[in-house]
């Protein structure tokens, strides 16, 4: 149950979050996939005072094992999406200004920009609100991610997985992006969305966004 180099990982992300501006005080959490389980961050330490041995093991079962400290109060909704999809190596979670934002009117961001796609879909969705910590918001953000890799969370923040932590972090900070974008336009009149067609071209441009020749 060493998992040292996932620790490393983990606990990197952790402070980068933390140097983002993305978690303020003690907000915020992250986790990776390990054998057996997951490992994440424990609860009411602020990201950047976490070290790599004390991040938590919690099995597949939502079991703490051994002598730990207490894992993150939102871990439900982190191993829901872990026994939801294989493509999820690393979840990032945060109250990002902009994101909370949006996610307290309980908006759904549409496609102002293409952008968008990072998300996986034509919109980045808004799960229904739930009590902090409990199984019924872990079962509302498995709704708003299906065929998604992100989604903002009522009343609370967001939420992005991908296949490695350093990714879903990437997409934590680009939602936040977005998000402060699509507020912004909102402040001079209503943005231009586009259309079915357009995100369609651009969702099978982002099947092989980012690749290089030869790799």
């Amino acid at each position: 149950m060493t998992f040292a180099s996932e620790r490393q990982s983990l606990c990197e992300a952790l402070h980068a979050l933390s140097r983002s501006g993305l978690s303020p005080g003690s907000t915020g959490n992250a986790s990776v996939r390990v054998e057996g389980g997951m490992l994440i961050s424990p609860t009411g330490l602020a990201c950047a005072d976490i070290d790599a041995s004390q991040l938590v093991f919690v099995n597949h079962r939502g079991e703490v094992p051994g002598k730990q400290l207490r894992p993150s109060s939102e871990w439900h909704m982190h191993l829901a999406i872990y026994r939801s999809t294989e493509k999820a190596g690393g979840i990032v979670h945060c109250h990002s200004r902009y994101a909370t934002t949006l996610a307290s009117l309980r908006k759904v961001i549409p496609a102002y920009h293409y952008m968008i796609a990072v998300g996986g879909g034509d919109n980045i969705r808004c799960a229904d609100y739930a009590t902090f910590g409990t199984e019924a918001l872990a079962r509302n953000i498995l709704v708003a991610l299906e065929n998604r890799k992100a989604c903002l969370m009522a009343n609370h923040g967001q939420i992005a997985y991908d296949s490695t932590i350093e990714k879903a972090l990437s997409l934590a900070i680009q939602l936040e992006d977005l998000a402060a974008g699509y507020y912004q336009a909102q402040t001079l009149g209503e943005p231009f969305i586009l259309g079915e067609k357009e995100m369609a071209e651009v969702l099978e441009k982002f099947d092989t966004y980012g690749e290089q020749a030869g790799f």
